[in-house]
């Protein structure tokens, strides 16, 4: 293999394709990036197993051929090289690097050792914006399970409908879901429960602007945009049914600014337990009194002025919870809905034209 390549554009593939290699792995081939160049393109691929990235980048190629080198290794050396165009070359299972009087190399492994990435075929899949998968994402990943018991809840499920597009995760104690209304181009429903690491990828790789095209093969699912492509294991099994948690009968329900409940939860957060992080809610007509009581640290009291009306109702949340959702609350307002302190309360954004968005949040016990 021989190819030579401007500095730029090697930075920009390794950089892409090296937050997909992992930090440890008993395989050595998965530290190392795959280069095959051909046709006038390198193409660089890095893969922990479950994700894996590709790209194309342009260059010269005098010479095709394959070979995997150390990925982490490469990045920081072309970071430091001058701006240069680099020639790369590869003697047995050595790759070569040489950019004006620089010179390194580095020992590389076979290509056929590199695992093989899923074969998607595109053409048969759905394009989305990148605005509205970007938005899906933010919105609701946040909200996923890092608990191994359950490994469903470990990914975010992505329904798709014909004109809607929807994500939805949750941990059991907290939950984000949001809808897109995308352009009705019959699509076929589906539902995909996509790990979020590879949902990171996607928002890191591809822009607003981009035009994503997505497709699923057997259990993988790829992304694929311009000379990007993102591949992924989906989660096996069928996503808890969702909807029958959120409730439909909260009739009270108070608006209140984002910001001030913000900073009024983070200062009741200071002095939360730290194992249960619960503060107290009371709401009554016109404000909201935040209440803490940690018996071997001390207590705290806050309070705001709030749009509400209904009858007085004290209820308990972990305050980290309420911090996370309100973090990815889309609008300067919040309805903060809920009908009884044992029963789950939902926060949605208020505003023009704000998202179709809702979290919930079920409560703690309140002991006196």
């Amino acid at each position: 293999m021989n190819f030579t390549i401007t500095r730029q554009n090697l930075h920009n593939g390794l950089a892409a394709v090296s937050a997909s290699i992992p930090s440890k792995t008993t395989l050595p081939v998965l530290s190392n990036i795959l280069f095959e160049a051909s046709n006038g393109e390198v193409r660089m691929s890095g893969t922990d197993l479950d994700v894996a990235v590709r790209v194309r980048v342009p260059a010269e190629v005098k010479q095709a051929g394959s070979l995997t080198a150390p990925g982490k290794k490469l990045q920081e050396i072309v970071r430091e090289l001058a701006d240069h165009p680099v020639e790369v070359t590869t003697r047995g299972e050595q790759i070569e690097l040489k950019c004006g009087k620089s010179h390194f190399k580095l020992n590389g492994l076979p290509a056929e050792e590199f695992p093989s990435i899923a074969e998607v075929d595109f053409s048969a899949g759905l394009t989305v914006t990148g605005s509205n998968l970007n938005g899906l994402i933010h919105r609701t990943a946040f909200a996923v399970s890092t608990e191994e018991s359950r490994p469903i809840l470990n990914g975010v499920l992505w329904e798709l409908r014909d004109g809607e597009m929807k994500m939805v995760a949750t941990n059991g104690h907290r939950l984000a879901r949001m809808s897109v209304r995308v352009e009705s181009s019959g699509t076929r429903s589906a539902d995909f429960i996509v790990p979020p690491a590879a949902l990171s990828q996607v928002q890191r790789l591809f822009k607003d602007g981009d035009s994503i095209q997505v497709a699923r093969s057997d259990n993988h699912l790829g992304f694929k945009a311009a000379s990007t492509e993102v591949y992924t294991r989906l989660i096996e099994g069928t996503y808890p049914n969702y909807e029958q948690v959120i409730p439909r009968d909260n009739d009270k329900s108070a608006i209140i600014p984002k910001k001030a409940l913000e900073s009024a939860v983070r200062r009741m957060a200071v002095v939360a337990s730290d194992q249960t992080h619960r503060i107290r809610l009371k709401f009554e007509p016109g404000r909201v009194h935040l209440n803490v009581l940690t018996p071997d640290l001390g207590e705290g009291h806050d309070e705001l002025e709030v749009g509400y009306e209904g009858t007085e109702l004290e209820i308990g949340f972990n305050a980290n919870y309420l911090l996370e959702v309100l973090r990815y609350m889309p609008s300067d307002e919040v309805r903060f809905s809920f009908k009884a302190p044992e029963r789950a309360a939902t926060m949605e954004p208020v505003g023009e034209n704000v998202p179709e968005y809702l979290c919930l949040v079920m409560p703690l016990r309140l002991l006196d």
